[in-house]
This record gives C-alpha cells, structure tokens and sequence, in this order.
C-alpha cells in the first residue's frame, strides 16, 4: 500500500486516497498533524510527537525539533549522551507516521510518497530518502512540495495551458514554484526558495520582541533563555494569536519572576520586515527563470501553515494585485497531493493518468577557468545544466586545454549558483587524458545526463565525437544494481543528441539552405537571419525554446514559399 507523507519542519501528516477521495491519517492522539519532535526520556525511550514537543520546555537537553533544516548537512544535534543527523531524527518521525497509518489502516505499509521542498538541493533529497530507508519505507522517487500542492487543487483537471504559482511558507522552509499543465502534464516551470526562512522565524521576532521589552532581564540571561527554548511556545501562541486577533499577550516565568507583554499586530508586522523582504526576491527568480509576469498567472495557491498570517496573505495580494486561492487547509494541503501521487503510483482506476516533471533545483556544471580582460580567473562555475531545466536532461558543453602540453583534464562537477566554483556543492570527479598539444588546440565534450532518481552520467568525447572516458555518479545510499544502471542509461540515451543533429531540425535547415540558394538579394538576407536565430536556438539545448523557434522558423519558410511578403 502507498502511502502519501509531508514530512514537514514544524509538523508531518500522512494521507491515503480510497474510495475516490483523499484521506488524512489519525495519529494516536487522534489528531492529523504530528509535531516533528523526538525526545529521549529518562529511561532512554524515544518519543515522538506530542509527547516529545510537550517536553521541549522542560527537557530541552534531550529534545529536538526544527531539524529538517539540518538535512544533508554535518551538523549533529546532542539528544543526552549520543548525536544525531537530521536524517536520523525525521526517520524516528517517518517511522512514527508509518507505525499510525498500518494502525489506521489495519495493513502493513511498505511504500511511500515523501514530499521535500523544491528547493532542496541533491545532498537534501538523498538525506530525505534515507531517512525513509531507515523508517522502513520503500520511497521510487521523491515529490515536490508544490507540485503536492497543484495535485491536491486539481490544477490537472483545469484547462489547458494554464499557469499557477504555489507559494509554500511551511514552518522552516519557504518555496515558491511556477507549474503549467498542458496536454495531460503538469510541469515544474520554475522553482525557488529559502531553506533557512519559515513560520519559526516569525515566531522568533515574536520572542526578540518580548525579551527586549523585558528590560531587567541581562543579556547573558536572554541568551540562556533562548538557548533553553523555554520562551518558544509561548512566542508560536502569540504569532497564531495574532492571526485572528490585533494584540497577543504574553506571560513568562524565569527564575520565580513573571514577565509580561502585550504584542500588537502592527508591532509585529514592522519587526517582520525583513522577512518579508526575503520572500520577495524567491517570488522574483522564479518568474524571471520561467519567463513570465505575474499577470500571465491564472492563479496564485497559498500552502505552508505560516500563510495563515494576515501579513502573509496581505504581501501576496499585494504582490500579484489578486487575492490568492485558499480552499483547502493549508496545513493538509501537501499530504493530500503526496497521496493523490501514490494513488497515481498504484495506478487507481478513479484518477487519470497525470505525468509530472521536475526541474533541476540548481544548475550543475564544473570548475573552470575563464579570461576577462585577458587574465585568467582559476576557480569559476561553468554551468551544463542550468537551474529551473526539466529532469530527466542531458546536456553538452566543450572545453579546451589551458596549458601547453596539457597531459590531462580533470572535470569536477558541482551543482549550486555560486559564480565561485568551490562553493558549490561538489557531485564527482573525472579525470581524463588529452593529446599533449599547444594550448587551446585540444577540445573535448563533456555531457551531463541527470536523472530524477538523482543519477548522474558523465561522458568526455573528443573532437572526432569518440568516447574517451565515462562515469556513473550514483546518490550514496541508492544501492543500485547493475540491472537498474543500465536502464537508467538506456532511458538518458534519447536525450544525449544534441538539437542540431536531430531529423526535423536538420530538415529545416536544409530547406532554408535551398530556399537561400533559390533567391538573391533582401531575401537572402531574411534567410541568413532566419538561420542564425535557429542555430542560437539550438545551441540553447532547451526543449521549449527550441519547440518555439522551430515553429516560427517553419512558419517563416512556409511563408517564404508561398510568395508572402515580409
């Protein structure tokens, strides 16, 4: 049975869909959400949930919370005598939902969906999926969040070639995607984000105010405070409070002395404003990668618990000059779609067949020099695949040698949009030999074919299109067998020619060369302008920019043909 998860930063949930509809799943408490919480009792019992968040205040030594955040990275958290990866505190999470949803359900549950955001890089993803490896889940392919999200409103079932942006404020994370569903596929135009910006943020303005109006509190015992997460609850109350009224008061106990503050809405709103500022500009990369105006919009979907804050909803419509879509609860909204994707999985007779695409999250590419000004500049990012480009993909781009006599290249992949090359995050390494020979006299090829499982292939070629080196990067932790490589690559096989090389576009440039051929003078001169336009776009590698240059190409020597004056 397939299982659909938001494993989210503040709170996780799991639904099914039965019986044409989609379902949430009970926790033992009875309730839907689950606080992403573990704690280590005195015994040495994990609990999680309620029963680990309630214990925060008191028991902050043995309490995690918030650590999606940490996923992928280093950093441990210290629960009593042991530390723990991120990964390893959301598998006890996962592993919770798992034990309800069986309960629930009456049936072992074996596979899952997991939701991440889409702004998760691949280090990120590979730790989500692990985490659902050791909860016991079998999960094929990761979801993101806002895709959850235009499958749980149905954006499918909208008409066609229509264009939605889902705003995702969670309680850690915030993501903002542009989707289009078109001709029975919905796909990932662009995304963007802020792993570091989230509900809990907002809720720390809360206490920042609170412990400043506090005046006789030293700053030493702020920082102690703080550090203890003593105040936090008490801040989360005050931001939902403030959601449906104008002040929220705060009382707080600390060393037998009570403190008090009474935090207005306003207050709140001017304090924030540096984070709203940051949900600006995610909202600006995304358009701008996908090439639209907020007006080209058909609608804006709020998701995330955060986007219940008046000052949330009021930035959007403000933003894009409309009121958002809100329907379903915000909270739910991303467990809802992950389990309309397992159904889609189990292929259930109710729903109809829907292909999604992701995009590439950020661009990969590799350490390379560059010249500006005639100097060389060691330690630059040459990007291949760029950010925001549907997966599967494969992409070329040629490189030369730098040094005379060069014995060999060495291509060390990264993936990240920093223009400094080690500081994005490193994927592999390729080393190959070249010809010695001046410099700049040897060109080779280097092709990346990235997969949505989070394969990568990389293949060098020299200038005679021969295979000189190749390797397999596969996500640690994937354990794929020979068998599953293999397919892997047959399916990355069709997207490794490159656009100039394929049939319908030789064709049409064949027919330009003889139309060329056939007349003189100005319409000449349209021809080699048309054929130039083409040939960039091309060289784009981007399957839509090409689909539209190509229509227009044809259009104009269809027209050139027929007599058409220009």
């Amino acid at each position: 049975m397939y299982l659909g998860i938001d494993l989210g930063t503040t709170n996780s949930l799991a639904a099914i869909f039965r019986d044409g509809k989609t379902e949430l799943i009970h926790n033992a408490h009875g309730h839907v959400l689950t606080p992403s919480a573990v704690s280590l009792d005195e015994g040495g019992n994990w609990l999680v949930g309620l029963a680990a968040r309630e214990r925060l205040s008191t028991h902050p030594q043995h309490t995690a919370v918030a650590f999606k955040r940490w996923m992928g990275t280093d950093k441990l958290t210290r629960l009593g005598s042991r530390d723990f990866r991120a990964e390893e505190l959301s598998a006890m999470v996962l592993k919770s939902l798992k034990q309800d949803a069986e309960c629930f359900l009456g049936a072992a549950v074996t596979d899952a969906v997991v939701t991440v955001p889409a702004y998760f890089n691949d280090v990120q993803r590979r730790a989500t999926k692990h985490a659902a490896e050791l909860a016991g889940l079998k999960v094929d392919r990761l979801l993101n969040e806002p895709t959850a999200a235009g499958l749980a409103y149905g954006l499918q079932e909208r008409k066609d070639h229509s264009t939605f942006l889902v705003f995702d404020l969670g309680g850690g994370t915030f993501d903002v995607s542009v989707l289009e569903y078109f001709d029975g596929v919905v796909e990932v135009r662009s995304s963007a984000g802020d792993t570091r910006l989230g509900g809990e943020d907002f809720a720390s303005v809360i206490e920042s105010l609170f412990l400043k109006n506090c005046t006789q509190i030293s700053e030493r015992e702020r920082e102690r405070i703080v550090a203890s997460k003593a105040l936090w609850r008490a801040a989360e109350q005050a931001k939902r409070d403030l959601t449906d009224a104008e002040y929220a008061e705060i009382r707080f106990a600390w060393n037998d002395v009570e403190f008090y503050h009474r935090i207005g809405r306003t207050e709140f709103e001017l304090a924030s404003e540096e984070l709203i500022k940051r949900l600006r500009r995610p909202i600006e990369r995304a358009l701008a990668d996908a090439r639209l105006s907020p007006h080209e919009l058909s609608e804006i979907v709020l998701v995330g618990g955060a986007t219940r804050m008046p000052l949330v909803r009021q930035t959007v419509t403000r933003l894009f000059q409309r009121l958002p879509l809100r329907t379903i609860n915000p909270d739910e909204t991303i467990a809802r779609g992950a389990a309309i994707q397992a159904a889609l999985k189990a292929r259930d007779a109710a729903l109809d067949e829907v292909v999604l695409t992701d995009v590439m999250p950020y661009s990969m590419g590799i350490i390379a020099g560059e010249v500006i000004n005639g100097r060389r500049f060691a330690d630059r990012f040459s990007p291949i695949i760029e950010r925001n480009t549907p997966v599967p993909s494969s992409r070329v781009q040629t490189y030369t040698t730098v040094a005379d006599n060069q014995l060999q290249i060495l291509f060390d992949i990264r993936q990240g949009e920093s223009p400094i090359g080690s500081e994005n995050m490193p994927m592999g390494v390729l080393e190959v030999d070249v010809e010695p020979k001046p410099a700049g006299q040897v060109n080779v090829d280097l092709r990346l074919s990235y997969d949505a499982n989070g394969m990568l292939e990389v293949e060098v070629k020299d200038s005679k299109q021969q295979l000189i080196a190749s390797k397999v990067i596969q996500p640690p932790g994937a354990n794929m067998t020979e068998e599953d490589i293999a397919r892997a690559l047959t399916r990355l096989q069709a997207l490794k020619q490159h656009p100039r090389d394929q049939q319908e576009n030789i064709y049409l440039v064949g027919r330009a060369k003889r139309l060329y051929e056939d007349r003189l003078g100005e319409q000449r001169q349209w021809l080699q302008r048309w054929i130039a336009q083409f040939e960039m776009a091309l060289d784009t590698q981007d399957g839509k920019q090409i689909s539209q240059a190509r229509d227009e190409f044809r259009a104009a020597l269809d027209g050139l043909d027929k007599g058409f004056v220009f």
